[in-house]
């Protein structure tokens, strides 16, 4: 199984290809550290118009890397949230039309999880139980991972 990952929760623009079995195929990313470096900060409404700028060239740039097509993907997933709220409708949107295009799946992932389980993919992933503490921009997290489906969330 073939997965394309989008996420646009803030002010990166990142786009992976995963295969089960031979792992990370392609990623790209693009910062938007510049545009938003004469505000001292993100500026939400600048940040969604330049994903939907870099978002499918992003995409096309990974498959070529891959070198695979549409008809090599099984599924894509992309970032529901937490984040900026015109960012994630952007990737979520350009998500699921593709998957609606392609005729696979779409998955909303949230972006703590994604986080959180990311270690998951790694040739030694830790053993549950295990307790995380999580800080990512503005959200931060202490869970106590039971599985990759049962995670506690102690605050």
């Amino acid at each position: 199984m073939r997965i394309i990952g989008i996420e646009t929760s803030c002010d990166e623009t990142g786009i992976a290809i995963y295969d089960e079995h031979k792992g990370l195929l392609a990623h790209k990313l693009y910062s938007q550290v510049k545009l938003h470096a004469d505000y001292g900060g993100v500026v939400p409404e600048l940040a969604s118009r330049d994903h939907v700028k870099k978002t499918i060239p992003l995409i096309k740039a990974a498959l070529a890397e891959a070198n695979l097509t549409s008809d090599d993907i099984d599924g894509i997933a992309y970032t529901a949230g937490p984040g900026l709220v015109g960012a994630l409708l952007v990737g979520a949107t350009i998500g699921r039309s593709l998957a609606y295009a392609w005729d696979v799946p779409a998955v909303p992932v949230h972006h703590m999880e994604g986080h959180l389980l990311a270690p998951m993919l790694e040739d030694n992933p830790p053993p549950f139980p295990f307790v995380a503490v999580l800080v990512s921009g503005g959200h931060s997290m202490i869970v106590e991972v039971r599985s990759i489906w049962r995670i506690h969330h102690f605050g």
